[in-house]
This record gives structure tokens, sequence and C-alpha cells, in this order.
């Protein structure tokens, strides 16, 4: 099968940024304006990908340091949630503080080619639980450039801006690519944009590469991989150097040409998304790592870990730390098609289902100014709250015509709020549908089997038992819950084409044995 890249025209050499500069001089010392904002979106980062929960990464020997001591110095979310198991209504929902759902941006946009390769793989191989595509919905999807947020959506960098903030996006965007949607047209000033999605080019002296080319989804991953970016909408060039250090070098700039105003950066790793491709200097450095795929993940860990710590110093060097709210998380759980089997322990699941390893992630705030350092908050939270928090943070005004379905974080943390900040939460992607009710969750995706999954999380956290059948009471009431909800929500802009399996206990390169649970995931 030809490469993408094969087919398209070479991408030029790097083109130099050139970020907003601010003042020239402050007018007040950092400490008496309004906070910067920063927040670290990391891509299919799993729970037990830092070390801060679990001791150690990957074999267990990889240490966060970085990432840890945001926690450290502020505070820990136990139990913190994305917005989505799946990137593209993830990202959606943090950036409007909204369920996605409620404005139609339901299924992640997808590539046309990754249908057919899903179609080319099942013919070849008949696997025992195949991928259903509706073909009928792929001819009529519009290009995917064109799937995207409406622009009416009020994005937080909107929000921030008309408060005078500097705001610039740098990575990953996913939530389309017209001129409108892009994150020019949604309120940053700057955009350094992720147009590829290589770290390297495959053949560079300096990357080391790891492929499951036998998985369908790796497989639409490398076809279409490309190495680029693109600046505020001017055209695609070569990055400079490995991705996350290209992205992590371009934030510091941000941090240096506007240290004399208030400035929001929203840092939108592309790692530790697939494909796998590590630096071959943090590879070298971890060769008591025998697994070959392993070794790559963790090198790309450590890679992430020095970003965080890069932006840390380069506040640090310029006297903005105290006055700084920094929130890292993940878009959503580590995925299953990597074929590394603890990537989200202790919980089950994966990317792409409701199961905690799905939706459960990373989740951390800090500023020295506002939140006691060594915080605890044990409740759920939720990526809709981010939104929230930044606005209160800016003292800015949110929007007031539409639903918005977040919380201002700090008065939780400071316990200036007491109980927690949600009564109930929701995730939906078509028929693969959840609640979370008074430590309570019922999971439950009808096609093509009636399937449904209820756990006591305060109890079971990591949900080993499903009590469905024992407590039918239960399965009704929050089955009423997510009803109403579902009452509230948009229906979706793009239909949905794939219907794929999804294993819960076996990672992507186990096979499937009967008896083994599953759901199907619409997209």
């Amino acid at each position: 099968m030809p490469k993408v890249t094969e087919l398209v025209s070479p991408v030029p050499e790097n083109v130099p940024t050139n970020w907003t500069s601010g003042p020239t001089s402050a007018a007040l010392d950092p400490g008496e304006r309004q906070p910067n904002i920063i927040v670290i979106l990391a891509d299919d980062l799993g729970f037990n990908d830092i070390s801060l929960y679990n001791g150690g990464a990957g074999d267990g020997s990889i240490m966060t340091p970085n990432i840890d001591a945001l926690a450290q110095e502020g505070v820990r979310f136990n139990n913190g949630y994305a917005a989505n198991a799946v990137c593209a209504p993830s990202r959606a929902s943090l950036m409007t503080g909204r369920y996605s759902t409620r404005f139609g941006f339901e299924f992640t946009p997808f590539f046309k080619t990754g249908a057919t390769i899903f179609q080319w793989m099942q013919d070849i191989e008949q696997p025992a639980l195949p991928t259903i595509i509706d073909h009928g919905n792929l001819e009529s999807l519009p290009p995917m450039g064109e799937l995207g947020m409406p622009p009416a959506e009020q994005t937080i960098a909107e929000v921030l801006k008309a408060q005078g903030y500097y705001t610039a996006h740098i990575g990953k965007w996913h939530l389309g690519s017209t001129a409108e949607m892009r994150p020019t047209g949604q309120g940053f000033d700057d955009s350094l944009y992720m147009g590829g999605m290589l770290y390297l080019p495959e053949d560079h002296p300096e990357v080391v590469n790891a492929k499951r080319e036998q998985n369908g989804i790796e497989r639409m991953v490398w076809a279409n991989a490309r190495y680029m970016a693109d600046f505020n909408n001017q055209g695609n060039f070569a990055p400079e150097g490995y991705l996350t250090d290209y992205y992590t070098n371009e934030a510091v700039k941000v941090i240096e040409e506007n240290r004399h105003q208030p400035f929001f950066l929203y840092l939108a790793h592309w790692g530790v998304h697939n494909p796998l491709q590590a630096l071959k200097s943090d590879y070298d450095a971890l060769s008591h790592i025998e697994d070959h795929h392993l070794r790559v993940y963790s090198a790309m860990i450590k890679s992430l870990d020095r970003s965080v710590g890069k932006v840390v110093e380069a506040l640090d060097a310029n006297g903005l730390t105290d006055n700084t709210l920094i929130v890292f998380t993940s878009d959503n759980g580590g995925a299953g098609y990597i074929g590394l089997p603890d990537v989200n322990k202790p919980f089950r699941g994966w990317k792409l289902t409701h199961f905690e390893g799905g939706t459960h992630v990373p989740f951390l705030a800090k500023w020295p100014a506002q939140i006691p350092s060594g915080s605890v908050v044990d409740h759920p939270v939720h990526h809709v709250d981010v939104f929230h928090t930044a606005a209160a943070a800016a003292g800015a005004q949110v929007p007031t015509d539409r639903k918005l379905d977040g919380r201002d974080l700090v008065p939780y943390v400071r316990g200036e709020r007491s109980g927690p900040p949600h009564d109930t939460l929701f995730w939906r992607e078509g028929y693969h549908q959840s609640v979370l009710h008074d430590g309570w969750k019922l999971i439950r995706s009808d096609k093509p089997d009636n399937k449904h999954w209820l756990f006591h999380l305060a109890q079971d956290p990591t949900e080993q038992h499903n009590l469905a059948q024992q407590i039918p009471d239960q399965v009704a009431r929050l089955s009423a819950l997510l009803d109403a909800h579902n009452a509230e929500q948009a229906p979706p802009m793009w239909p949905s084409i794939t219907q794929a399996p999804q294993l819960i206990d076996k990672h992507g390169g186990e096979p499937y044995e009967p008896g083994d649970e599953y759901i199907y995931w619409p997209n």
C-alpha cells in the first residue's frame, strides 16, 4: 500500500515563527496583574504513565519528576476525567466548558482513507469481531478539515482575549481546519498548528520507530503521517527537531515574548499518541527496558516530562511562577492499539471505551498564589472545568446565552466550597454512553448487543464487579438520568461511519476469545 507522503508534494524546510511580542516593560508586577494561564494537554497519556500515581511509569522505572511536581507544588485530582474517551470531542469540551454533544460534536473527525484501510484489512483477515463500515455515510462524509467545532461556540481563548489576554496555541487542534474553525478563528492571536503526525521523518538519524502495522489504526496513522507544521495559516513547513521538543521550545518563546502581559498558552502536545517515535538520545537512556515498543513509548513519556520542566523553568526565569496557573491533563486514556498492557493500570479499558481506562486521566494544577502545595481533591472533576477555572482566575465573563457544564475548581481546592463540584457526569459517543452519579457508574452500549455495566466506584474503583443484573433498580435510575441528559443534546453534525470492536481487558495485539468482554465503538 503506498504511503500518502509519496503522493503529495514535499514539505518546505523549517520557517522560523514570529510570535506576537508583548510590552517591553511591565506596567504592574506579575503578582499584581491577572494570572498567566497555561493548559498543557497530553495526547493518549494513560493514568499509569506518570510516576505521581504509581511510583514509576513504563516498566515501573520511568520517573516523571516535572509533571509530578505540578501536583506536589499544587493539587492532584485523583479522580480527573476526560470529557470523552477519544480526542476531538474531549478537546471541544475543554475549549468550551460544555459537553461537546450540546453542539453536535459527537464523533472524531476521521480520514476517509482510514475506513478504506480498515475494510482492506478486514477483507484479508476476516476477524471474529468485524468492524462495521457504513459506506453510505462514508461516501457523503465531508472532507476531514470541514468536520469541526462551530465558530459560534465560545472558546476559553475568546473569553480570555476579551479580558485583555494575549492568546497562543501550539500543537494539535483537531477541531476543524477551515479558516473559521482554526485556532486563529477561535480566539487565538497566534497558532503553531500541527499539520502532520510524525515526530521526526521515519528515516531521520535521530529517531527510533516502533510499528505494529497489523493493527488498523496503527496502519492508518503510519500511512497518513507527515512531518509538518503551520504558523498562522501561512502554509506547511517542516518543524525543527523532535516534535515534542520543538513545541516546547516554541512555548518558551511565547512566555519570554509576553512576560510583561497576561497570556494564555494552550500547549497541546501530540505526545504520546502513535506513531510511536522516540528521540534516539531518550531511547538510549533507557537501555534497561528490553521490550522495544515499551522502550520507545517510555522515551516519549520522558520527552513530555522534559517539556513540562522547561516550561516551568521559563516561568521561574521570568519571575512568573507564583502568579501562573498551570493545568496538566490528557485528552483521554491510553490506547489499546499500541499493544502495551499497563498504560492505564489499575483501570480496565482503553481509549475509545468508557471504562475507567478510557476516561480516568492524569489531572493536575499548580498556582502558587492561590493553590496550597500538596493539595489533594478526591471528588470527580472533568475537562469542562478547565474553561471555568481559567475564566474565573482571569476575572472573565463567561457566556450567559448557552448552558455551560463546568465549575471553577479553585474554591473546592482551597476548601472555600464543600461537597463535590459535580453531582453527575456524562459521556456519550453515539450509542456508547455512560453516567457517573453519587459514586455509581452505568455504561451502556446498545449496539450490536444491548449491554449494560453497573459499577459502584466508591467501593469498586477498578470496575471488577458488574452489578447490572443484581441491582436493576439502580440501572433504571441511572438510565433515567442519562436519558434526560440526552434529551438536551444536539443531533450529531456528521454521522458515524464505523463501528469498531474494542476488547476491554486485552490490548490490540491480543486475539479475541469467546467470553472476552467488548464494546463496539461508533465513530
